[in-house]
């Protein structure tokens, strides 16, 4: 005989407490934090040249960003992952 079945909401809530949901566990096992990174800030890559001027970042979404070198002109940019980058 199997035992019964929690009826009332509360009850389940308790079940589900004990549950690690999935968000939580990756934010457990990353255990690093992404600075925020706005438009028009200066930027280095994480191996990048000293005599290489810092990129000024376009925009940030989805754990890419686009970056650009003023030499560059306004039309070339580059596409980073976000974690290779830290503010200059």
């Amino acid at each position: 005989m199997s035992p019964p079945k929690p009826n009332k909401p509360s009850q389940q809530r308790k079940k589900q407490k004990g549950r690690k949901n999935l968000y939580g566990l990756y934010i457990a096992k990353s255990k690093k934090v992404l600075e925020l990174l706005q438009p028009g800030c200066f930027v280095t890559l994480d191996n990048q040249p000293s005599d290489l001027p810092p990129f000024e970042v376009i925009n940030c979404k989805g754990g890419r960003c686009w970056v650009r070198q003023q030499a560059w002109g306004q039309c070339v940019h580059w596409e980073v992952e976000h974690y290779r980058l830290k503010s200059a």
